[in-house]
């Protein structure tokens, strides 16, 4: 609740009686009662028939606080005043001449003689920290910080006194130490700053009450004169702590980031900046102007990235970062693995390297930026790769083998395509980012292995010498690339059975020689690729391999080609195909053709004009021999095969989903052995950079 004691129009004032103060209060004998102004019109207002007033219980009026020489007190620095209702203390706010009572909400607004003798006591306290008396002619009406005590009042006293009441008259002034009478600029100060407002002043020698005119400027004096009578500063803190926090809050805010903006430091006039303008036109740039920056030019690539990258695209870019992060894991090694060669000698044997021994020593990690810069693969080739193998890695069963999902139905052939890759990529079972997944595979596939060397694990009939082979080549690498003796006679086994398995000429078909009749014995171009993969990889580890088995193997492809050598079909009478005569040319590299040869180049420019890669054509096998083929030539002829695969594998990967990282099965030979089939060829060719060094050229390590 809120109520105003004096009101602004009218010259009228309401006080609760103090008992103790009452004779001090009442008017002089005799005297004529204060005349009652309004100050709007500074004419008298008419008196009250005595008795004709409302009676307190009747008429209750605003609330207010008791005299003012018995209200205010400080505790502290605050200001207190007593509740007119429940004498609870209340805090003052002089700034606002309110307070608010905290027990029973009560809010009273101060009358001018309140605000005076605020005032000088807030004055007094001034003084007795600055070590000088109070001025003499102020009267305490309480001891500072000390409250009053609260007056007695009997339950049926009234509440409001009777307008026109009187809140006690003037006492005469005091005399200053030493008897002298006060001068007359003290007398005037007096006057108008301590005479109450709602009491009258001591008669005239005539009797006449004070002049409305005197009475009016005497209530508006003190307003004028409240900065004045402040000490110097303590108005600031007195409304920082009387406003709300939020506004506090504020005003520090605003200080403190108005220091902070005189302390930055003045812009140099040879500083270079960037303007940007509506129109972006080169006639509009002048000297000293710079252009922005393209962000992708802060973004090193460790690998290439192709030609028709655009960076300026967002999307685009951001590819290509995503891309670079996820090509950087099949580079992370361990410097202290003592499983690695040391750099500087696997360097130097890349140099040298002949195509056997050290064919797959690109393999390792540490070199794998070179050799990819150097022979055609970009960023975004080697985060294919890795894509494809954490794929790999999810499609392993819990022990170790892979599962094709095609027709064919050998675990032995989907885990041995499986490790091809992880292989290809430097992955083996003791070290590498995916150590653990080629470890279990590998234990699984020796596991089956039987005496004489047999890999194929319950092949059926069509996938029976294909397995093998397969599963030849990874124990054959992996004996290679690690040196594991664990894995030499395993590997030795297995080239063992692929020299039995042999036919007369020269072939090797579904089954070994000696599991089928005499008559039938006739090989296929498809199964002796494999076969000769895994009797090159055997040579590269020093493993024991006969000189004739080669030897037939050569003979049987003489019974294919075509066009002297250059191309090659399946069987013996059958038309050549792209197919086959990738896989054959690339098994005349290894029986020793050279780019002397004129068919080897013939055959490869035949692959190369009539069926480079295409995403219209898909046939993943093909693209995995024909690659190979035309790494070892190199060339023009290799950079023209390279730009059209890697683009073509590269766009056709998976990249959503629980697919992401594989390759769709599509095209010739997809269906026989699935996703797992077609994601396991894909990844190989996109390691051929790395996977096996060039034959027919050396590579010249930094």
């Amino acid at each position: 609740m809120s109520t105003q004691l004096a009101s602004d129009s009218s010259l009228e004032f309401f006080a609760l009686p103090v008992p103790d103060r009452a004779a001090e209060s009442a008017p002089a004998a005799g005297a004529a009662p204060p005349a009652r102004v309004d100050l709007a019109s500074d004419e008298p207002l008419p008196e009250l028939a005595k008795g004709s007033g409302p009676s307190p219980s009747a008429a209750p009026g605003p609330a207010t606080c008791p005299a003012a020489k018995e209200t205010f007190w400080l505790d502290g620095d605050a200001l207190m005043c007593a509740c007119p209702d429940c004498r609870a203390p209340m805090s003052v706010r002089l700034w606002l001449m309110a307070a608010d009572c905290w027990r029973c909400g009560t809010s009273i607004e101060l009358t001018e003689e309140q605000e005076r003798e605020a005032l000088r006591l807030l004055r007094r306290r001034d003084a007795a920290r600055r070590s000088v008396p109070a001025p003499a002619d102020e009267a305490p009406s309480s001891r500072a910080g000390t409250p009053p005590p609260r007056a007695p009042q009997s339950p049926s006293a009234p509440a409001v006194a009777p307008a026109g009441g009187s809140m006690g008259r003037t006492p005469p002034p005091r005399k200053p130490p030493g008897g002298s009478s006060p001068s007359p600029s003290e007398a005037s100060f007096r006057t108008s700053a301590e005479t109450p407002i709602a009491a009258s002043e001591p008669a005239s020698a005539g009797g006449a009450s004070a002049s409305p005119q005197r009475l009016a400027a005497a209530y508006n004096e003190p307003r004028r004169r409240l900065a004045r009578h402040l000490t110097p500063g303590l108005w600031l803190l007195r409304l920082l702590k009387d406003s709300p926090a939020w506004l506090t809050s504020l005003l520090i805010h605003l200080i403190v980031l108005l220091i902070l903006a005189l302390l930055t430091p003045p812009r140099e006039d040879n500083a270079n900046y960037i303007r940007l303008n509506a129109i972006v036109s080169a006639d509009m740039r002048r000297s000293g102007q710079e252009e922005i920056v393209n962000p992708a030019d802060t973004v090193r690539f460790d690998l290439p990235l192709p030609d028709k990258l655009d960076l300026r695209d967002r999307r685009t870019r951001e590819t290509a970062i995503r891309a670079d992060q996820q090509a950087r894991e099949l580079r992370l090694v361990d410097p202290a693995d003592p499983n690695l060669p040391d750099i500087a000698q696997l360097k130097l044997e890349i140099g040298r390297a002949d195509g056997s021994a050290m064919s797959i020593a690109a393999r390792d990690p540490r070199v794998r930026v070179e050799l990819l810069t150097r022979e055609g693969g970009t960023t975004l080739t080697e985060a294919a790769v890795a894509r494809g193998l954490r794929w790999l890695a999810q499609q392993q069963q819990a022990d170790g083998r892979w599962r094709l999902d095609g027709s064919m139905d050998s675990d032995s052939a989907g885990t041995s395509l499986a490790l091809l890759p992880f292989l290809g990529a430097g992955q083996t079972h003791l070290s590498g980012r995916h150590r653990e997944a080629v470890a279990r595979g590998l234990r699984w596939l020796v596991g089956q292995q039987k005496p004489d060397g047999d890999l194929r694990a319950g092949a059926t009939n069509n996938s029976g010498m294909y397995a093998h082979g397969q599963g030849a080549i990874v124990l054959c690498e992996a004996y290679l690339m690690t040196g594991d003796e664990a894995l030499r006679q395993p590997a030795q086994q297995a080239i063992d059975f692929i020299v039995q398995a042999q036919y007369p000429d020269g072939g090797w078909r579904y089954q070994p020689a000696r599991e089928v009749p005499v008559s039938v014995r006739r090989g296929d171009t498809s199964i002796v690729g494999w076969q000769l993969m895994a009797l090159q990889s055997a040579r590269a580890a020093r493993l024991r391999v006969p000189a004739e088995t080669f030897e037939l193997a050569s003979h049987f492809l003489d019974s294919v080609q075509h066009r002297d050598g250059a191309v090659y079909g399946y069987q013996p009478g059958q038309q050549p195909t792209p197919t086959m005569t990738a896989e054959a040319l690339l098994g005349r590299v290894y029986l020793g053709w050279t780019k002397a040869d004129p068919p080897l180049l013939e055959g490869v420019r035949y692959l190369l004009d009539e069926h480079a890669p295409s995403k219209d054509r898909p046939n993943v096998y093909y693209w995995y021999y024909g690659t190979q083929t035309l790494h070892h030539v190199g060339g023009a002829e290799w950079e023209r095969w390279n730009f059209r695969m890697r683009d073509v594998l590269v766009n056709s990967q998976e990249t959503r989903g629980e697919a992401a990282g594989s390759w769709a099965p599509r095209g010739e030979f997809a269906a026989v052995g699935g996703r797992l089939y077609m994601t396991a060829l894909a990844v190989c060719s996109l390691e051929v950079y790395y996977r096996h060094l060039p034959i027919f050229r050396q590579i010249e390590m930094k």
